[in-house]
């Protein structure tokens, strides 16, 4: 068995130009990747595949934790929602494959994390809504100040105190960077926010009690060196590994509470 818990990245599909040419490509920035590696995961990028979407095992065998990265904005189709003007760029193949191994994953108690993004298509995957211009409802631009950058995004954010989020972050004022316009609405089952922006209150961490490790965060941690958050999912993914290496599993060791 290697050392290393595995660590799937779902990748999103995006327009990219390199040497020659200007394609469609599963492009994902390296710092999440750096930031699994530095914590002594193991990083496996996972791109939107049809086969997968309609069976999710094949993907999730292969891992101890799932990651979901920021990007695109989901289709509002999915919550039941019409389209606000701002929301733009929707990609529903990706929007598919990361409900499907969402939704699996929870079943299977996976270690997961979701950032930005992942956050939102966390709570969208178990029911909940999404805020699709948060500037129109709360009349600023404090959680996207200059798109494409995190200058100037930097914010707290208010933790539970005891739960999931705090004990990853190491504190319950915690400092994060942020680029999003929009925002969960109503919660998703089962899922309870336990982070909220200071400035105007804004759910920024939600988190499943009754999984062993299932977590949402607003915020991006990978931009953050000193964050503690993506360094707690491998380890979480390390336990997972360890327990389903023990009873000899192949899919369910999720189910012993081994990282809970």
């Amino acid at each position: 068995m290697a050392n290393r818990p595995v660590i799937g990245v779902l990748t999103p599909l995006e327009r990219a130009r390199w040497s020659v040419w200007d394609q469609q490509a599963a492009l994902l920035p390296t710092n999440y990747l750096d930031a699994i590696r530095a914590a002594g995961g193991l990083a496996l990028m996972l791109a939107p595949d049809p086969a997968l979407t309609q069976a999710p095992d094949e993907a999730l065998d292969l891992v101890d934790g799932l990651m979901l990265a920021g990007g695109a904005d989901i289709d509002p189709a999915i919550y039941g929602a019409d389209r606000h003007p701002e929301t733009q760029e929707t990609v529903p193949e990706r929007d598919a494959f990361e409900l499907a191994l969402t939704r699996r994953a929870l079943e299977r108690d996976i270690p997961y994390l979701g950032i930005c993004r992942g956050m939102q298509l966390l709570n969208v995957a178990t029911g909940g809504t999404l805020r699709q211009h948060l500037p129109e409802e709360f009349g600023h631009h404090e959680h996207r100040k200059a798109i494409g950058s995190f200058d100037g995004a930097d914010h707290d954010v208010r933790l539970a105190a005891g739960s999931l989020v705090a004990r990853a972050a190491g504190e319950t004022l915690h400092g994060t960077k942020s680029h999003h316009h929009q925002g969960v609405g109503r919660i998703g089952d089962g899922l309870v926010v336990s982070g909220w922006a200071t400035r105007d209150e804004l759910p920024e961490a939600i988190e499943s009690p009754a999984h062993g490790f299932v977590l949402g965060v607003q915020w991006h941690p990978e931009a953050d060196t000193g964050s503690r958050l993506i360094a707690t999912l491998v380890d979480e993914a390390r336990a997972y590994r360890h327990a389903r290496h023990e009873a000899g599993a192949t899919g369910e060791a999720g189910t012993t509470g081994a990282h809970g």
